[in-house]
């Protein structure tokens, strides 16, 4: 969700664990291993955002529409489509809203096409051996959703018992989204209206699943218990903006904020190699074997409010998407990276991608085909840790990934100058000039 520059998603909410006693059926049927199992076709996937308003000077389904043989080339399995509902007008930011002030949930908007369309691109999608997750935000909707006024007692009331902006004062400064206005979850029929709008999507259109926006800010009994009912139609995959692990009961993956700043940090040479090895030596969290953890460079997020890969990498790029598609998780690659995202693209106004024969594709593709064939690379407990390797030098990053026979070794220079390294078992120095990487995996 993007209504400003937020960190919201990255703090503890506490507030959910708390209301958790006023939640009714805190014990889902689905129980705290439902996405333990995962999808067959997410074990060796990475995942692709598409922004539709940019991507193309159309900025519709039809337009996107004829980019995926494309990106089905280039190696993308999992397409997350920013929300494609209706957006709200009533204390709209911008010319054209934010895509998570949702004004319908149950309909597209129109900017973009049509229902059918929708339905199109899904199909076209599948017959290329793609899935499709959409965005979702139950957290909140525009203030023109119709039910403000059908389930006024769905939302959060000010004393005058009037809904107002979405409004957090448990960071370290105030935030006020001044767009949308809150859901009340200790109200059992929302359970039920939001569940039933998911499955409708599911149902109807056929997409694979679902990112959560602000997955934290629901209650996690609503996730199972809506992820039981999806799952009853056809098994789903569940993405959510978090990184809480019991948020891993309902959900397949969980957000790797923890390993974006750590990326950021070594680019901007705040950080070297000992910050990868303490991450992977002592995680900061404690996720089950079974956990994805997304891995990236960029989102939406990151572009439009933090800095465009120009601004956050520079030189590094391509050394620190390297780290995102090798370590342990899923990879993700935000439209428009291919083609070298150096701008921030506008959120609440028109800004199509610069496409400029997409120089990164072959790069990415690399990459993606490195995942697919490995299984050392495969995601959760489908795949290997890291084994860190000792490179006697602390701008050198080195790790093996061993499963099943397959052999996967990396080594990257995480620093803008040349530098010499050796491997474990072998004497003889290595040389990586700035920010170069080196890759071994058996020949395909």
């Amino acid at each position: 969700m993007r209504h400003a520059a937020r960190t919201l998603s990255q703090l503890g909410f506490a507030l959910c664990a708390a209301l958790a006693p006023l939640y009714a059926g805190a014990e889902s049927p689905h129980g705290a291993g439902a996405a333990a199992g995962h999808v067959a076709w997410s074990r060796n996937a990475n995942i692709y955002e598409v922004n539709i308003r940019q991507y193309t000077e159309e900025g519709s389904f039809k337009a996107f529409a004829a980019h995926l043989p494309r990106l089905r080339k280039m190696g993308v399995d999992i397409l997350w489509l920013m929300p494609v509902q209706p957006i709200g007008k009533q204390n709209r930011k911008g010319t054209l809203g934010s895509y998570y002030a949702v004004r319908d949930y149950t309909a597209v908007n129109p900017e973009f096409g049509t229902m059918d369309d929708f339905k199109r691109l899904v199909e076209q999608a599948h017959g290329l051996g793609m899935h499709v997750i959409l965005d979702w935000v139950a957290n909140h909707t525009a203030f023109d959703n119709p039910w403000t006024v059908q389930h006024k007692d769905w939302y959060l009331k000010n004393e005058k018992g009037e809904i107002y902006p979405v409004t957090y004062l448990d960071g370290a400064e105030p935030e006020y989204w001044t767009d949308v206005t809150g859901l009340d979850w200790k109200q059992p029929g929302l359970w039920k209206g939001m569940g039933d709008a998911m499955a409708f999507w599911v149902r109807e259109t056929g997409v694979d699943g679902f990112r959560a926006d602000v997955a934290a800010k629901v209650p996690t009994a609503f996730w199972e218990q809506t992820r039981a009912e999806l799952d009853k139609i056809k098994p789903v995959f569940m993405l959510a903006e978090a990184s809480q692990p019991d948020l891993h009961g309902a959900f397949d993956m969980t957000y790797g904020w923890d390993t974006l700043g750590i990326f950021k940090d070594i680019a901007k040479g705040k950080l070297d190699a000992r910050a990868l090895r303490s991450f992977l030596a002592q995680p900061p969290a404690h996720y089950p074997a079974s956990a994805y953890r997304m891995r990236f460079t960029s989102n939406h997020d990151e572009n439009s409010w933090h800095g465009s890969d120009t601004e956050n990498y520079g030189p590094a790029f391509k050394a620190m998407a390297v780290l995102a598609a090798t370590l342990p998780g899923m990879p993700l690659i935000y439209g428009g990276q291919e083609a070298g995202l150096g701008k921030r693209l506008e959120f609440f106004e028109k800004d199509p991608i610069a496409w400029k024969d997409y120089p990164y594709a072959s790069f990415y593709a690399g990459l993606l085909k490195l995942k697919h064939d490995n299984r050392a690379l495969w995601n959760g407990q489908y795949g290997a840790p890291a084994q860190v390797l000792e490179t006697g030098n602390d701008k050198v990053f080195a790790m093996r990934r061993a499963q099943d026979g397959n052999v996967v070794t990396v080594a990257v220079n995480l620093s803008g100058t040349p530098q010499r390294y050796t491997l474990p078992g072998n004497a003889a120095r290595r040389s990586l000039q700035a920010w170069e990487y080196w890759i071994e995996a058996p020949k395909k």
